[in-house]
């Protein structure tokens, strides 16, 4: 395997004891892989002629307790442990996927923007310039939803767009929701102050946003698919050229050691956790069943692989590494 050595984050790895759950059962431990001195920050790999960069902004660890709503973080406990993972809290990584495709740099989503001082996310621009790329040769960003992680990159620390000579394309159901603050008494509580900050991050861009319709083909070889219920206008993409495909879920789960495997969960960054499943269950059949490569925005990095079919619920396989570029 050909390792890029272009990156710009380090990784340190803390061991963690994951308790075996269930009646019976002993406690056990699994330990993190060592420190090593340096890890990628992106992933290429290709999609026809098109080429397909991961890009790593980082991640945060956020409280178990009140993740999940409808189940006990008993239950949840056990699918993080069965997944090796901290049954304490969860890590929750943050990838940008972008795309070249022919004369078209685009960039799905933007992050979480610059961070004030040390911290573990914000790491997006730095990876992305170590992959070879210039804020400025970006032609298009394309915005998922409105949630800050991936509307905050938007604009700099003075305000000023981040992608100088980009277009801004977004989904026209998530613009109208977020747009209009009398839906606030309709939107969850921890989630009204997305009204604020969205009308802060489009501000450069506010007269001349492109909006696109469920189904829209936005660009050539980029269609728009709903995936609502996560926000009002959650939208994910289907990206092909020549016979070649890959789905950018964004945000139809959240990690998938635990959401993909229990599709049932309903987390407390959904809108509409009811509709949220319906579109996870429908999403993960598609790519299941038609076996097409996925990005995930939540998914551990590289954040790409694919996804089966299994009891009830399904399950992420990682990509293989060798097969980038």
């Amino acid at each position: 395997m050909q390792i890029q050595r272009r990156t710009a984050f380090a990784a340190g790895l803390a061991a963690v004891a994951l308790p075996i759950l269930g009646k019976g059962a002993s406690a056990q431990t699994a330990a993190a892989a060592p420190a090593m001195p340096g890890s990628p920050g992106f992933y290429k790999f290709k999609v026809g002629s098109f080429t397909v960069t991961t890009v790593h902004d980082g991640s945060r660890a956020v409280p178990l307790t009140g993740f999940v709503r409808n189940a006990p973080i008993e239950d949840v406990q056990r699918v993080l442990a069965e997944s090796f993972l901290p049954t304490d809290q969860l890590r929750i990584p943050f990838t940008v996927t972008v795309v070249e495709a022919g004369a078209n740099l685009i960039v799905f989503d933007s992050g979480n923007g610059a961070q004030p001082g040390p911290s573990p996310v914000g790491l997006f621009m730095a990876n992305f310039r170590a992959a070879g790329y210039d804020p400025a040769r970006v032609t298009h960003v394309i915005v998922s939803h409105f949630h800050a992680d991936h509307i905050n990159g938007l604009i700099d620390a003075g305000g000023a767009r981040t992608f100088p000579n980009a277009a801004i394309m977004v989904p026209e159901t998530e613009w109208a929701w977020w747009m209009d603050e009398g839906n606030s008494g309709r939107t969850p509580e921890n989630q009204r102050g997305n009204f604020a900050n969205s009308a802060r991050r489009f501000a450069p861009w506010r007269a001349d946003v492109q909006r696109f319709a469920d189904g829209a083909a936005i660009l050539p070889g980029i269609r728009a698919h709903a995936a609502y219920g996560h926000t009002p206008g959650h939208t994910t993409f289907h990206i092909a050229d020549g016979g070649d495909q890959m789905m950018l879920l964004v945000d139809v789960t959240n990690r998938p050691e635990l959401l993909a495997r229990r599709p049932d969960f309903h987390i407390v960054f959904d809108t509409d956790p009811v509709v949220a499943e319906a579109s996870r269950r429908r999403a993960f059949d598609r790519v299941a069943s038609d076996r097409i490569r996925v990005t995930g925005y939540h998914f551990p990095f590289p954040a790409q692989g694919y996804v089966a079919k299994e009891g009830n619920g399904y399950r992420f396989i990682p990509g293989d590494w060798s097969a980038g570029i």
